[in-house]
């Protein structure tokens, strides 16, 4: 008979095992914190009382419990690698009961707390994360005093003692008794990450942070868990708070150049794991400085307040107004910034070509999506060619021009204020000269009232309410006093505002369209100053994708012939209509431009080139000698595109345009 030599597992008694002298269970660091509901306590519950009234043969299975043993000098120890949630919720509920007959049945209460203490060192059976320790050792001993009870064992051992009456006791602890699992005991050679993933495929999934918490810290030894959870995890948890996943996605987008593709729930971790295949101890507190770092940087991006330059923190803080997409760029370059690899000049020009870059896409109604990669990739050329990639993918003056006189502003309150030179907006508010909804009798002139106009000019009125001519930055007892007031009233509130830019829309004899129009040209002049377009004039790149970003797409809607409108080449334009052509079409160029690397990655991959056509199949030939396979599925072949091309050099030189747009 064969036997696993790493793991030992066997069914036991779960509260025999509880109640063994010699155990100490110990929750690593790594581990999660503690957090099982009300609703996870009353189905345990529930199931203690069902088994309690059952025959006497019935047992009640709750799963496995994965420990590995440890020596010390006063006890054995059980590292609890899984199970600590149910574990100790079983604690919270032997405790309910030890405090509720204690007093008038010390014979149940002394095997009660046999499950709770040692007998010779009075600690708890159970010592969970240092972090929490002592508030889960003061609700098992009941001595919380005055403590505020606000934590989730108190939450627990509080619905236990209400639910559980004292002449229930023995039942439930009757059924407690019939509890059986399975104990895993880990051997030094067993691989306790994979066997803590597999067991935990199921149930309430780990988030991706905490299995790269468990993944950093498993096969360290206590001490040096402690100390790099002290001295790293600790820090890192600091920095980036409730954001703490966000900062692991983020990370990785930076270190990698790719967007980190979500698979099974777990693809921050998979790419974590991908990334980082080895920790070892020696390597490990380099990566750990490198992690903490830039989780510090990530707080100064979630609150630029704690950035100490003032000029810096300005400009994080209005580039906070987009959201986190630009966050892998903006920690790499404030990293830069900080080490002395690039000036503070060159860091405050990154941020004002990104808020450029931002505004204006949004403004024309192009996503700021998927693009982070890309720019992160050009900046490992340099910051010329980061400059060079942020123009290609900032739309024109003429394009910004056009959608700031027609469309609706986004972004008002720090347009406006930028354009007014109002750095504190805390006291001032967005206000529509013309209202988005007047009233009847509402007049631009004075004369002639809202009621009167025919319908053609209100809805041309209409179309520019919400445009950059029709908004100033106006302080806020001001709109609120003439909120919705026809313009020569207005007219007088925003002459006597201390906003230059304000007091300016009162020089207007009337307002109507023309107005909106000429004051919309006036500050698109100065838009363009604010937010230029850096770098040299190439054309808008709208809607293409480079080629390391590109997805496969199975199939179009009903009614489209191709997937792909065209193919930029390392600038010729190809009519490409789908994976397989370019496919085919890109190592028949490479391999008249680049053979030697259409060879080097096909022996490392092991195809899509070979010496003969060896099978039935899609083929093509390359030269009398070699044979490129066609038959690949869609994946497979874009795959290869992106990896010939990296292999050439030429990958960032390769766009893709679809023939439609779709949902990721």
């Amino acid at each position: 008979m064969l036997t696993a030599t790493n793991i030992d597992a066997h069914a036991v008694n779960t509260v025999a095992w509880l109640s063994a002298a010699d155990a100490t269970i110990v929750v690593p660091v790594y581990q999660r914190q503690y957090r099982w509901d009300i609703g996870g306590c009353e189905q345990l519950l529930a199931d203690i009382r069902a088994v309690a009234d059952s025959d006497e043969r019935h047992m009640h299975f709750i799963g496995s419990i994965l420990s590995a043993e440890m020596r010390t000098d006063r006890l054995s120890e059980l590292v609890l690698i899984d199970g600590q949630q149910r574990i100790t919720t079983l604690m919270l509920l032997v405790a309910a009961l030890h405090h509720t007959v204690r007093d008038h049945d010390p014979l149940l209460a002394g095997e009660l707390e046999q499950v709770l203490v040692h007998p010779d060192a009075r600690a708890t059976k159970l010592r969970p994360h240092r972090a929490w320790a002592n508030v889960f050792e003061a609700v098992v001993t009941d001595s919380r005093g005055d403590a505020v009870r606000d934590s989730r064992f108190d939450d627990n051992y509080a619905f236990f003692r209400s639910q559980v009456r004292p002449d229930e006791v023995a039942r439930v602890w009757r059924g407690l008794q019939k509890l059986e699992h399975v104990a895993i005991t880990l051997g030094p050679g067993a691989n306790a990450q994979q066997i803590f993933e597999s067991l935990n495929s199921t149930g309430e999934p780990l988030r991706d942070h905490e299995l790269i918490h468990n993944y950093v810290l498993m096969g360290l030894s206590h001490g040096e868990q402690t100390a790099i959870e002290d001295e790293f995890w600790l820090p890192i948890e600091r920095h980036t708070g409730e954001r703490i996943a966000d900062f692991w996605n983020h990370y990785l987008v930076m270190i990698g150049g790719r967007e980190v593709a979500v698979t099974r729930g777990r693809g921050v971790y998979e790419a974590f794991r991908t990334h980082f295949p080895r920790l070892e101890p020696a390597a490990l507190r380099t990566h750990a400085e490198a992690w903490r770092a830039y989780a510090e940087v990530y707080g100064v991006l979630l609150d630029p307040a704690r950035e100490a330059d003032p000029d810096v923190s300005r400009h994080l803080r209005w580039l906070s107004v987009f959201g986190a997409g630009m966050f892998p760029l903006m920690m790499r370059v404030h990293r830069e910034w900080t080490t002395g690899v690039i000036d503070k000049p060159t860091l405050v020009t990154v941020l004002e070509q990104l808020q450029s870059l931002q505004l204006r896409r949004t403004i024309v109604r192009l996503t700021n999506e998927r693009l982070v990669a890309r720019l992160l990739r050009a900046l490992d050329d340099g910051v010329d060619a980061l400059t060079l990639a942020i123009s290609r993918l900032t739309p024109s003056d003429d394009r910004v021009r056009v959608a700031l006189k027609f469309t609706e502003l986004p972004h008002a309150i720090y347009v406006m204020s930028r354009l007014a030179g109002v750095d504190d907006v805390a006291d001032v508010d967005v206000d529509h000269i013309l209202p988005l909804a007047p009233s009847d009798d509402w007049t631009g002139d004075g004369r002639t009232a809202w009621s009167d106009v025919d319908d053609d000019t209100q809805n041309a009125h209409r179309a520019l309410a919400a445009t950059l001519g029709n908004i100033v930055l106006l302080e806020e007892d001001a709109a609120m006093a003439s909120f919705g007031a026809s313009f020569p009233a207005k007219r007088a509130v925003l002459g006597r505002s201390a906003i230059p830019l304000t007091a300016e829309a009162a020089r207007a004899e009337q307002w109507n369209t023309a107005a909106i129009s000429a004051r919309s040209a006036s500050l698109a002049a100065a838009f363009m100053t604010t937010w230029p377009r850096r770098g040299p004039i190439v054309i808008d790149d709208d809607g293409l994708t480079p080629i390391l970003d590109a997805v496969p797409r199975r199939g179009w809607p009903r009614g489209w012939q191709k997937e792909f409108a065209y193919v930029e080449y390392v600038g010729e334009h190809w009519e490409v209509p789908d994976v397989k052509y370019l496919f085919n079409r890109v190592f028949k160029r490479l391999w008249a431009d680049s053979r030697i690397s259409v060879e080097t990655f096909s022996a490392r991959r092991g195809g899509p080139v070979y010496p003969e056509m060896s099978w039935t199949g899609q083929w093509d030939r390359l030269d009398d000698e070699h044979f490129l396979y066609m038959g690949w599925d869609s994946r497979y072949m874009l795959t290869a595109i992106q990896g010939v091309l990296v292999e050439a050099g030429l990958a960032p030189e390769v766009f893709v345009k679809y023939s439609y747009l779709w949902a990721d």
